[in-house]
Formats: C-alpha cells, structure tokens, sequence
C-alpha cells in the first residue's frame, strides 16, 4: 500500500487498512501529505471516530493543520461528523482555532446547518462572535443560509452580539434581507436587530429587503 494510499483509506474511514500501514511504519502517522494534512485530519472527514481515536492513541497530534490552516475539528464540523467533534474536543482540540481566512469550527457548522454540532460546540465555551477575514461571524453566515434553526440556537448564547457589521457594513439581518430568508430576518427582528442600522453603502436591511419583507418588518 502506498501513502497516497492510506491517506485514501483514512478517508473511506478503513480503520483495518489504516492500522496495518501505520503497524508497518508508525512514522506515517506524523506524515503529512502533499496539502499538508495528516492522517487525523482525513479520518476526522470519514466519521469513523474510531480510527481518529486510535491515531491519537498513536501520537497523532490532534490540533495539526493543514495548507489552509484547518484542524481535524473544523475539517468534521464542516463535514456534520458529530460523534468525531465530540471526540476531538475531548481530547482537548482547540473549538476556537481559525483557519487561514480566521474561520473556526463554528462559523463551517452554522454555514452548514449542522445543528447538533454548532450546540454542541457552544456548549463547550466556543466563541459565537468571532470574525473571519470579510469581517462575518457565525451568525453572518446562518443568516445569509436562511439557517433559522441555527439562528434561533446562536441568538440564545448570552453573548451574542446581534449587529455586529461584516467588510460591508452589513449586519446579519441585512444578509438576512438581502437574500429574503423571511423566517430569519424576523427572528432576529424579534431578537432585538436593529432595521435601521446602515452598511457602508448607507442602506439599511428595509432598504435591501422585497417589498413583502418589508411590510412584515415594519
């Protein structure tokens, strides 16, 4: 088996194939593939939170990264891998850590709409304000999917900051509006987010919304 191989089957979730490669060269576990990423980092993709286990037990670092700067932990929770999230973070995975564009593992779970993950990694102190390099947070970025359910978690956090502004100037109710997730820009009116706040572009979230959004927010 080649290493392009077992990088292959870490990924397919083969915990057998992996084990016998890594028993035939332990080293491979610190070995990192052409994108920078190890062994941990495409079994966490797979789901099979035994093999990520087992190459922890084998000395696999579980805070590695890759070229773009992700971990195993923003690499599953993008991925919706619950049982892989629980595991890494106990194992003390860092939930706040950023990619190269100061994304965390957050800000993938809310744009993916996995709702089990994003309650789960606030339960565990991760930062629900953070901003990546256009200046969106987690919020930002379920409001722009029209994700209301994870809205509705991430607006429950105490410290949540409803009208934070991106690059833009744009808070998430105006994304919100932008792309007419009515069920969103509603909540988050309801939730205290202010319709009168502009962006750089002087508009405010009734300025950018469809007529019909309109007449319900006001």
């Amino acid at each position: 088996m080649s290493i392009g191989t077992v990088y292959e089957r870490a990924y397919k979730g083969d915990f057998n194939q992996v084990k016998v490669k890594i028993d035939e060269n332990k080293s491979i576990v610190l070995t990192p593939d052409t994108n920078s990423r190890f062994l941990i980092h495409w079994a966490a993709l797979s789901g099979n939170e035994n093999l990520v286990d087992y190459l922890i037990d084998e000395h696999s670092p579980v805070d590695p990264v890759d070229d773009t700067g992700s971990t195993p932990l923003i690499l599953a929770a993008s991925a919706g891998r619950f049982e892989v999230v629980r595991l890494l973070i106990g194992k003390g995975a860092n939930v706040d850590h950023k990619t190269n564009r100061k994304q965390t593992a957050l800000h993938y779970a809310c744009s993916k709409g996995h709702k089990e993950i994003v309650q789960l990694l606030l339960s565990c102190d991760a930062s629900v304000n953070e901003a990546d390099v256009l200046g969106a947070t987690p919020l930002h970025r379920a409001a722009a999917q029209g994700r209301t359910d994870i809205v509705d978690i991430l607006l429950k956090s105490s410290s949540i900051q409803v009208d934070l502004c991106d690059s833009t100037g744009c808070s998430p109710l105006h994304l919100a509006c932008e792309e007419d997730r009515e069920a969103t820009a509603v909540l988050l009116v309801k939730s205290g987010a202010d319709i009168n706040l502009q962006n750089k572009e002087k508009q405010t979230p009734i300025d950018i919304c469809s007529s019909k959004l309109k007449s319900i927010l006001k």
